[in-house]
């Protein structure tokens, strides 16, 4: 098991390596790849599983100590994120499918990866896992309704379909691997090692599944694509920061608040969009995927040496 960990604690680490190079083995192979992208969904439920083993009642001790902080994150992530990829869609005159999966990512809960970004970059981690924790069990009601609001413009949204979508692929994984450590503690801690490795492999091969499938498209609007996803992520960060700053929060809890909202879970985003729309709409949120890695590691490094007095916060929380 620690040979397990270890290589758990390596893939972790180099998590974002590994994306690109299949990203562009996907890419420049599809026919190799293509076959993954009918597993999307069962491969997204894996990691919000192992999401739900690594969940406890503390993590929501947050919540309730500090109501309004984490609320402030929330409404930010489901203001900042929707909004801005509206608003680059209309401004940019996006294509259909394009503009659809561009405010599909910006719908999406707070990213699977954001709590590391935020512990590496010495934020408050106890404030983010709340962050991303609610976000994510908010999704089901949120993420339909903004999707409903913001895309009917550009295509037909089924507000029941896309609550199913969401329920299957995150409440019910969460909550049986919650169960499943409540009731399985000493079993789930074991297995627990283990999840780090697995949740890279299957995000890994949720993206090069949607590249593999999209290579025509992305062939052609591609370069667009990217730049909108590196805009709209770049802003996201760059807002909810001045957004938590706005409300007097202290610089730990401003990173916090900042990494939780610029990063999402694009892997709903591809799931969803697999599921209810097309292939294209599927390309910003695995696009989204490998750049929000990518950008989180160096905004968390730009963070890491940012300190008020109080940035060891995050760090003393999350070992307690």
């Amino acid at each position: 098991m620690r040979v397990v960990e270890k290589i758990s604690t390596f893939a972790g680490k180099t998590f974002t390596i590994w994306v690109i190079i299949v990203a562009v083995l996907a890419y420049m192979l599809p026919g190799d790849f293509k076959w993954i992208g009918a597993y999307t969904v069962p491969l997204l439920g894996i990691v919000m599983f192992g999401m739900g083993l690594t969940l406890s009642a503390a993590d929501f001790k947050e919540v309730f100590r500090r109501p309004k902080e984490v609320a402030i994150g929330v409404v930010g992530h489901f203001i900042i994120m929707p909004l801005l990829a509206f608003l680059l869609s209309i401004g940019l005159h996006l294509p259909k499918e394009v503009a659809v999966g561009v405010i599909l990512v910006g719908c999406c809960p707070s990213g699977t990866s954001s709590n590391v970004m935020v512990f590496l970059g010495r934020g408050n981690v106890a404030l983010a896992v709340s962050i991303a924790s609610v976000s994510t069990i908010l999704a089901p009601i949120f993420t339909p309704l903004l999707i409903l609001l913001l895309a009917s413009k550009w295509v037909h949204v089924s507000i029941l379909s896309l609550f199913i979508s969401i329920v299957k692929v995150i409440i019910i994984p969460l909550i049986l691997g919650f169960l499943i450590k409540r009731f399985f503690g000493k079993q789930a801690a074991a297995g627990s090692k283990a999840m780090p490795l697995v949740s890279v492999i299957a995000i890994i091969l949720i993206v090069s599944g949607v590249v593999a499938g999209s290579q025509p498209q992305i062939a052609k609007t591609g370069l667009l694509i990217f730049a909108v996803v590196v805009l709209h992520n770049l802003l996201g960060y760059c807002l909810g920061f001045f957004f938590s700053r706005l409300f007097g929060m202290e610089l730990s809890k401003q990173k916090a608040v900042a990494l939780e909202v610029g990063m999402q879970n694009s892997g709903l985003g591809v799931a969803i969009a697999s599921a209810s729309f097309s292939p294209l709409a599927a390309v910003p949120s695995a696009i989204f995927s490998v750049w929000h890695n990518i950008s989180g590691s160096i905004l968390a490094f730009i963070f890491s040496k940012l300190d008020d007095g109080k940035g060891k916060e995050g760090k003393n929380k999350m070992a307690g």
